[in-house]
């Protein structure tokens, strides 16, 4: 074990866990020297289990025998292990840690969109959805109801941002997913479309059609405006999920774990 005690904030290999932001961690320029960090020992073993490769770990100290021993014990004997007062750590990060277990692990290479759903069935595709808790909650949904793939405009949330993986519970790690040039690309590879809106010519979420379809993208739009009219007027199809009350519209986090359950259910899940 590289055990390294710090004492400083200034100390070299910090800068992954405190002063860097979110653009700075995934280095656009240099994809190839791009990190994320997962946070607790949970998502760092599920980070593993998918094969993503750490680059150092950061811990308190009681941590070093107790939540961390494991997760050091999957890792190469020489990655730095950086560890340090509770205080020390908090103030590094802007917060009390999780279990008090940070690892930086190397970025992923993205896929092109056609080998992501290659096998692929049921998708969905994120139009512009910004918020890190909804992608962290739409990619735990996509895990747990058998959502294929998950392909994002440029202008959604990164999936490998902190709070995200955080939220989704590893499931990042999970859900095959990768980046989306334009929408056309998805009818390209012979896939049905799905919007998510509300219209006059809308239909159900659990209309007989949908389940029919033997590949099928549903999209799903930012939290607040939704989808663009063009990206509407370009699906197959425009769905809504029924709602009582006069309520219109669901969170898009809500949203998607409805819609994932009625696509995926009856023949289609295992």
């Amino acid at each position: 074990m590289n055990l390294i005690e710090i004492s400083s904030l200034e100390a070299p290999g910090l800068e992954v866990y405190g002063t860097l932001t979110e653009a700075q961690l995934r280095n656009r320029l240099e994809p190839e020297k791009g990190v994320f960090i997962a946070e607790s020992p949970k998502v760092i073993n599920v980070a593993l289990d998918a094969g993503l490769e750490p680059v150092s770990l950061l811990c308190e100290r009681k941590h070093i025998e107790g939540d961390a021993r494991g997760i050091i014990g999957r890792c190469p004997e020489d990655m730095p292990v950086y560890t340090g007062s509770r205080e020390l750590l908090a103030r590094l990060t802007g917060y009390t840690l999780t279990r008090g277990v940070l690892c930086a692990m190397r970025r992923p290479k993205a896929l092109p969109p056609e080998e992501v759903c290659k096998d692929a069935r049921r998708i969905v595709v994120l139009h512009g959805v910004c918020d890190t808790t909804n992608i962290g909650a739409i990619f735990r949904s996509a895990a747990a109801l058998g959502i294929d793939a998950v392909l994002l405009t440029r202008d959604s949330c990164d999936p490998l941002n902190r709070r995200a993986v955080r939220v989704s519970m590893g499931s990042v790690f999970l859900v095959p997913w990768t980046w989306l040039e334009g929408l056309e690309q998805v009818k390209e590879m012979g896939f049905t479309t799905a919007a998510m809106a509300l219209r006059h010519d809308n239909i159900s979420i659990d209309d007989p059609k949908l389940k029919a379809t033997d590949r099928l993208a549903l999209i799903m739009g930012t939290e607040g405006d939704g989808l663009p009219e063009a990206v509407i007027d370009a699906a197959d199809y425009v769905v809504k999920i029924p709602m009582h009350n006069g309520v219109d519209s669901l969170n898009v986090g809500n949203a998607a774990a409805i819609a994932f359950w009625e696509l995926t259910r009856t023949t289609y899940r295992t």
